[in-house]
């Protein structure tokens, strides 16, 4: 059976597919402790594409070389010829389908271009397993900011410090759509570097400047995305995640709180969506701001 068998493609824009996967009871990569399950499928996520005649620009090449061939042959069913890869980050279960648009243009911004130059041969080899081999480079670098043309719109590759320091997302303004990578999730964001709090509050409110009518990240409910996406309520519920990290060394007693108090307005609200194993990311985003802002 394909590693993809538990793929569903979900339409949340009449020119989007977002291809999903993860959140299936009983549904593993392989046994023991590997990142496709422990940071990916077990949370469920997504990789994008944004279609516009024959052209599309693909937001991230999934977790495996058969979830990338699955979205290839989708679009390709759809009469897609002509493919642009964005990468959102350089976290593994974003880069491990790259081979599959190996002829491709594959975007990314020189932090994540850097990123994965670096890690690369620890990333062939299977330092963290599994192995993603080959990994295909991004062949067109940018920094800061860059526009596509796709059809008669334009789609503004933008970068920030959230959850990683290299993040690319995708605003597209006349659409209010803003695909966000890992820069948010839903329940919560994955902190990567909790030294770098002040500056993913700083670039969160740079994205809430956008006025961004509905947000899709890429680990989220199926069931929202599915419908459209966030709304920007998801930047404001980062925000005071983040900041109830960062209260943390000042109220140390906080740290046994469960994610589910925590968020328990956001909840309330409809704003985040429950889902169980985020209590396993929250534990560790404790864990790593106090050990650096502790």
């Amino acid at each position: 059976m394909t590693l993809a068998a538990h793929m569903r493609v979900l339409r949340p824009h009449p020119m989007v597919r977002a291809y999903y996967d993860g959140r299936v009871a009983g549904q593993r990569f392989a046994p023991g402790a590997n990142w496709v399950d422990d940071g990916a499928l077990s949370l469920g996520i997504a990789a994008y594409a944004i279609v516009s005649g024959d052209a599309a620009v693909v937001y991230d090449s999934h977790v495996s070389l058969d979830h990338a061939r699955a979205m290839r042959a989708s679009l390709a069913a759809e009469g897609i010829r002509h493919i642009r890869v964005v990468l959102s980050h350089h976290h593994l279960d974003h880069v491990a389908g790259t081979a599959v648009f190996a002829g491709c243009e594959i975007i990314a911004n020189r932090r994540t271009a850097d990123h994965l130059t670096r890690d690369r041969p620890g990333i062939e080899a299977g330092t963290r397993p599994p192995a993603i081999n080959p990994l295909i480079l991004p062949n067109r670098v940018f920094d800061h900011a860059m526009v596509l043309r796709l059809g008669d719109d334009d789609l503004h590759l933008i970068t920030a410090n959230i959850h990683s320091d290299d993040a690319t997302l995708i605003w597209w303004p006349s659409q209010g759509l803003l695909f966000a990578g890992d820069t948010v999730e839903d329940c919560a964001t994955y902190v990567g570097a909790p030294q770098d709090f002040e500056t993913h509050l700083a670039d969160l409110g740079r994205l809430q400047v956008l006025g961004a009518q509905r947000i899709l990240p890429n680990h989220g409910a199926p069931e929202v995305i599915a419908t459209g996406g966030y709304g920007p309520e998801l930047l404001t519920a980062t925000a005071s995640y983040i900041r109830w990290l960062m209260a943390l060394p000042a109220h140390p007693e906080r740290a046994e709180d469960p994610l589910r108090e925590v968020i328990a307005a956001e909840l309330a609200a409809g704003t985040l969506i429950w889902w169980p194993e985020y209590e396993v990311v929250h534990a560790q985003n404790i864990a790593r701001t106090l050990k650096a802002r502790g």
